[in-house]
């Protein structure tokens, strides 16, 4: 297969095939970040929120068994193989969660939104994209070490893993009862079990992820380039895709353009079947100011956390980084600091 395809065409592969079912998943399951936020904050219905936790816990499954089958070092995930800087994840978090109230959606779900029509979303994607960027490599990435210094290859990689092991647990074993927990905790109300899509795509979405890290995994360790291990996130690779779109001739494909285009072909089938797919526009200036301030939250803020609501949100928390539920509660407080601006404009409780 890599002899045929070349691995940076095969890693794209991987990527566009989880991508898609990604897309499917936002679209047909409504699996969404700030969608699962506000419904736990304003609705009663916390489904969506629960659909979360089945897929982190099916992604922590997963991708601990397979650690336990050889198909994966979690330790050369970018995850662990860099000292966490604590500051740096809540910080990042913090911004990550307000911009995505303010834009609407996150990354993933302005992806999906893009591929039901939404040329809002377009305009969300690609400054989220360039902001990215310009922190992660640009202008700003000079103050971004010099504030966060990086420091790789720690002596121990930075996840409850490799700590479980330090006090004489099995790796396999901590993921197996950390994501069974997470799983049976999910079932266990809001009515998911007379739910059956909730607990679908919830499942599709945990092994999308594992996907990524067992079939770039296999690229790396089969190959004989320098493919890296990765999984979906969707902060970087935008920017990835866009450089990609302009520079094709000169430049491979790679996992993250798969990921990114298979996120918006999976939303567009899905939109179809749904009957959902129509064109929509930004017809309030001030609406499209406020998303796009928040997608420049959101790409400097996905770098500074290393990773969005899906990259720490499950993709991290798949190999138990120290950094992921810290992420995940700093991008909760930020995103419910954004919702209630937009509802409420901060006024008191009476």
């Amino acid at each position: 297969m890599l002899e045929l395809l070349g691995e940076a065409n095969a890693a794209a592969l991987v990527g566009l095939v989880g991508g898609i079912a990604l897309g499917l998943a936002a679209r047909i399951g409504r699996f969404c970040t700030l969608g699962a936020i506000e419904d736990v904050l304003y609705s009663s219905d916390n489904r969506r929120m629960r659909m979360w936790g089945i897929a982190v816990g099916v992604a922590v499954i997963g991708a601990h068994l397979a650690m336990a089958q050889g198909l994966l070092d979690g330790a050369e995930t970018a995850y662990l193989d860099q000292v966490w800087n604590p500051l740096a994840t809540v910080l990042g978090g913090l911004a990550f969660g307000y911009g995505m109230a303010l834009s609407g959606n996150c990354g993933y779900g302005a992806l999906a939104r893009l591929g039901g029509g939404d040329m809002r979303s377009l305009v969300i994607v690609m400054v989220m994209g360039l902001s990215a960027y310009v922190v992660m490599s640009g202008p700003l990435a000079y103050a971004r070490v010099f504030l966060f210094p990086v420091e790789m290859m720690p002596e121990t990689p930075q996840g409850f893993s490799q700590l479980a092991t330090s006090a004489g647990l099995s790796p396999t074993l901590t993921g197996l009862l950390i994501g069974g927990a997470l799983v049976v905790v999910a079932m266990a109300g809001g009515g998911m079990l007379r739910s059956p899509g909730h607990v679908f795509w919830g499942t599709v979405v945990g092994l999308a992820v594992v996907s990524g890290w067992i079939g770039t995994a296999w690229i790396a360790q089969t190959g004989f380039g320098n493919e890296p291990i990765e999984t979906h996130r969707f902060a970087t690779p935008i920017g990835d895709t866009i450089f990609w779109s302009m520079t094709a001739s000169g430049n491979a494909l790679s996992f993250s353009v798969g990921s990114v285009l298979g996120v918006v072909i999976g939303a567009v089938l899905g939109s179809y079947s749904k009957g959902h797919f129509r064109w929509e526009a930004c017809e309030d200036p001030r609406e499209l100011r406020r998303q796009i301030f928040g997608a420049v939250l959101m790409g400097g803020g996905a770098v500074l956390a290393v990773g969005c609501s899906i990259g720490q949100g499950i993709a991290a928390f798949s190999v138990l980084a120290y950094s992921a539920p810290v992420a995940f509660a700093a991008i909760f407080a930020g995103a419910a600091l954004g919702l209630r601006q937009l509802i409420t404009g901060f006024s008191p409780a009476e």
